[in-house]
């Protein structure tokens, strides 16, 4: 059985309204460096929270850092509520949206990465990057690191339902 877990979850929101970066500044739990990303971008980190949120003047949101689907949407609904407490924003339903489950995954084997490229979908260029690289189409839409040491990064995922089926799909296709 290939051993798996969920490194971060990333999900969206959005407030529906603008956002004031300049009044956003003044609490200690939103940083703003207008040097960073043009000063497009905020963040907001209260010690309880897992992650971070990425708040956008435009007043969008992004949960990075979580590394369950409730506690991304929790974190969002935490953030729309200080801004809101604050008057900062009037208070919106949220309805986020999971766009990309990061897993690592462990096979428990040795891979030899030059065999693998034999599949036509396995992409692997020893001079470019140390470890293979995995388009999966079905079951579902991902792609997928996979190193010599057996270990393996699965990214584009959206739901913590598509973990197994893809797991699966990679063990038919690593172990074959």
């Amino acid at each position: 059985m290939t051993k798996f877990r969920i490194v971060n979850v990333v999900a969206t929101a959005s407030l529906d309204q603008e956002l004031d970066f300049g009044k956003l500044r003044k609490f200690k739990e939103i940083s703003h460096d207008p040097k960073v990303y043009g000063g497009r971008v905020a963040y907001f980190k209260k010690t309880q929270m897992q992650g971070r949120i990425s708040l956008f003047c435009s007043g969008k949101m992004i949960s990075v850092g979580t590394i369950n689907e409730q506690r991304a949407f929790d974190e969002l609904e935490l953030a729309m509520q200080f801004l809101t407490k604050k008057g900062l924003i009037k208070k919106v339903k949220l309805f986020p949206k999971i766009q990309n489950i990061v897993v690592t995954a462990d096979f428990e084997c040795d891979l030899i990465l030059e065999q693998l490229a034999e599949h036509d979908e396995i992409i692997y260029e020893p001079e470019q990057f140390p470890g293979a690289i995995l388009r999966i189409k079905e079951p579902h839409k991902t792609t997928v690191l996979i190193f010599a040491s057996g270990k393996a990064t699965i990214t584009g995922l959206k739901s913590v339902e598509q973990i197994s089926p893809t797991i699966k799909k990679l063990e038919s296709i690593l172990m074959t």
